[in-house]
């Protein structure tokens, strides 16, 4: 069993005008900037003839490198991957955010998302492109450390990757932010009145590129079913009709028990550092207590009362505000050297 830390770090206080899960959840959203950090973008070919798009956050040289996982329909240009960048910067290290497949943004118009060139998108267990992420920067980047930090869905990656790989990762230290432990637990909860506030907004975007996928590619448009995509109102239905038969699962459950990473954090040999909150509108905070029993005992939890999701916003100040969780998530993996 993993170790609790979260009477060892200091603990997490909402900014008073923030006490609530959704205040905490939407308040970044709504009022930090997403263009902050300057980037070197660069074209990562694929083995199966498409592209990832990956954005570098450049320095001199400094010994530390990390690689940063976005969540769902997320970007580099997500306030929360600007705010991780931000401190990392702070630090002096450098930073590659891998943009998952279709998640890429324009960045002449950052809510644009840039189309991939293969019948496929992404899902919250697809760990190949990770993996040839992490590989080429390990191969680029000579006796740099490589750390990773994984928000939400890319949370869950990171930690099945880190799972996957076991003695032989190439990266030596991780954490999570709100990540999902069990995702048959989190679509269900997302089908509870709480959960339907958020839900929407993501299958609106995310309709929209499995049925762009399905116009553009025969193959994909032979396995997605394409009404039952669009008259999708649950993440459950959305993922039982394109997210599994187009990678290759036998419907939402299949997939859901293939790739949640508690199945996987049992088997993770570095140290990783899990923060979660226990009022997280999106993610049950039922699901802490059993990845916590199954983790190797590299893996470290942080659950606080308060947070919401990929909140964490403390003030700073009277009216400022710091994010406590991407600030403890860059601290504590760099400090784990």
């Amino acid at each position: 069993m993993s170790e609790d830390l979260s009477s060892l770090e200091p603990a997490f206080v909402p900014a008073w005008w923030l006490r609530g899960a959704h205040m905490q959840t939407l308040w970044g959203r709504l009022t930090r900037s997403r263009r902050v950090v300057p980037f070197r973008r660069e074209i990562l070919p694929t083995p199966d003839g498409d592209e990832l798009i990956l954005d570098h956050l450049e320095g001199p040289p400094s010994g530390t490198h990390f690689i940063l996982v976005h969540g769902l329909e997320g970007s580099s240009y997500s306030v929360y991957m600007q705010g991780l960048l931000t401190r990392i910067a702070a630090h002096g290290y450098t930073a590659t955010v891998m943009n998952f497949r279709y998640c890429a943004r324009d960045p002449e118009n950052v809510v644009r998302p840039i189309p991939n060139l293969r019948p496929r998108m992404y899902h919250s267990g697809e760990t190949t492109d990770l993996d040839l992420v992490v590989r080429t920067m390990r191969e680029r980047l000579g006796d740099s450390k490589l750390v990773g930090v994984g928000i939400s869905l890319g949370g869950n990656v990171l930690l099945k990757w880190l799972g996957e790989q076991g003695s032989e990762s190439p990266i030596e230290a991780a954490a999570t932010i709100s990540s999902p432990f069990d995702l048959a637990a989190g679509a269900r909860f997302l089908e509870t009145r709480i959960g339907r506030l958020y839900t929407e907004t993501f299958l609106r975007s995310l309709r929209k590129k499995a049925l762009d996928v399905a116009s553009r590619f025969e193959e994909a448009a032979a396995l997605i079913d394409v009404e039952a995509t669009r008259r999708s109102r649950t993440i459950w239905e959305f993922d039982d009709a394109a997210t599994a038969p187009l990678h290759g699962f036998d419907g939402a459950a299949d997939y859901y028990a293939r790739s949640s990473s508690k199945e996987y954090v049992g088997r993770v040999a570095v140290p990783t550092l899990c923060i979660s909150a226990e009022d997280d509108p999106l993610v049950p905070g039922f699901t802490i207590p059993p990845a916590r029993a199954a983790a190797s005992q590299h893996v470290r939890f942080v659950a606080t009362k308060m947070g919401g999701h990929v909140g964490f916003v403390s003030a700073l100040g009277s009216l400022r505000c710091r994010y406590w969780a991407e600030e403890l998530a860059v601290d504590w993996v760099s400090g784990s050297l």
